[in-house]
């Protein structure tokens, strides 16, 4: 694309906390922070004010090793539907500026402005937006400029709370350059020590990294990243993007009609495999879980469910589909069975809306899952049966 853009990449601050602040002001200037079973040590921080954050409370944290670093900090349980009503209450301002707004988690969302490049200098754009949302909505917001959605992305990182930055593709050799790898929109957590072994210390030195080496060590990802150092990023902001993913799911026609109870479960069980690693694959979450049950007679029906916090585990999906099923079920023949999921949104955006409590759990079943399904991809199906027995049909 030849034609100049103006993308901002707007990324709300301390979201939740901000939304509980606005929500009571009495909160403001006080060190507030946001935790999974606050009234038990092992609750976990999800989110912390700034004056929280100058005490070095930080999200994950313990909630003991925080009001260790920070003794007068207000600890506040989640609240799921304020922080909604906020995320709507902010992109209906959003969309109130360009009909090209696209919404990439509950706080954060990109915006093509081009239209306005002849008629405002972007800052004072920008200003205007913080203003409007400051005033309707009371919350903090930091805004980048630039002329793609990466650059933008690096931009709002730049400067926070209330910060305004402009990332230009001239600018990157001394802005963008000099930060650490680690700090590269687009590299994962998982993966900056592979980059550090193999010398890429900095984005400068991804920039600069001969490309079949590159291509070599990091395959086409790592020649996309290298075109993304370099300030090159054609992808548009798409509207539609946030529910791009409508639903994920499986469905298997049984061998023959059958009653059997412990068929059903079995087969339930391998569907949400099936769906889990769908999921997986294309790091999603789902807010939403269906059965469809087909009878003996073709008729079908389908029940479905939706849950306080974004799913993807099998364990999760199964215990949803079974007690659908429990609840569905009419005592006759079934021919077919489905798990489908719906309400789908990016991992990383995911962890964002859960409630903490869990957060150790979480990750111990995560890595525990990420081993099981290594195994299975390297040696087939059969390799690891989780709690499972043959089954055989009545």
């Amino acid at each position: 694309m030849n034609q100049a853009r103006l993308i901002f990449h707007l990324d709300m601050n301390s979201f939740f906390a901000s939304v509980e602040i606005a929500h009571d002001p009495s909160l403001k200037g006080k060190p507030v922070a946001i935790a999974g079973n606050p009234e038990e040590r092992r609750g976990i921080i999800v989110t912390s004010s700034y004056e929280a954050r100058a005490k070095g409370v930080k999200t994950t944290m313990p909630l003991w090793q925080a009001k260790k670093l920070c003794p007068g900090l207000i600890v506040l349980r989640p609240n799921g539907e304020r922080y909604r009503a906020a995320s709507k209450a902010l992109f209906e301002i959003l969309f109130t500026y360009t009909p090209l707004v696209q919404q990439v988690s509950i706080d954060e969302g990109y915006l093509d402005l081009t239209s306005y490049l002849k008629e405002v200098h972007p800052i004072k754009l920008a200003q205007s937006i913080q203003e409007k949302i400051v005033t309707e909505i009371k919350l903090p917001c930091s805004i980048g400029i630039a002329p793609n959605k990466f650059l933008a992305k690096m931009a709002s990182d730049m400067k926070k709370p209330n910060g305004i930055t402009i990332l230009r593709k001239r600018d990157i050799g001394n802005m963008l350059w000099p930060l650490p790898i680690h700090e590269m929109h687009g590299i994962g957590k998982r993966t900056v020590e592979k980059w550090k072994k193999n010398d890429i210390l900095t984005i400068g030195d991804l920039a600069k990294a001969d490309h079949e080496w590159l291509l070599k060590k990091f395959g086409d990802r790592g020649i996309q990243l290298k075109e993304r150092a370099n300030g090159q990023d054609d992808r548009p902001v798409n509207p539609h993007a946030y529910s791009e993913y409508k639903s994920i799911g499986h469905s298997t026609t049984l061998r023959a009609d059958t009653k059997s109870l412990p068929l059903i479960r079995a087969t339930f069980d391998n569907l949400s495999e099936r769906v889990h690693q769908r999921l997986r694959k294309k790091d999603m979450f789902t807010r939403g879980v269906q059965i469809t049950i087909r009878y003996h007679d073709w008729k079908m029906i389908t029940k479905s469910h939706k849950v306080y916090n974004p799913i993807h585990s099998k364990e999760e999906l199964l215990s949803e589909a079974n007690r659908l099923f429990d609840k569905a079920w009419n005592g006759e023949a079934i021919r077919l069975l489905g798990i489908s999921t719906y309400d789908l949104l990016e991992k990383k955006y995911a962890y964002k809306q859960l409630d903490l409590f869990t957060y150790k759990e979480d990750l111990k079943q995560g890595v525990l899952d990420e081993t099981i399904i290594q195994l299975r991809e390297r040696f087939g199906d059969n390799i690891v049966r989780k709690g499972w027995k043959k089954q055989e049909d009545e």
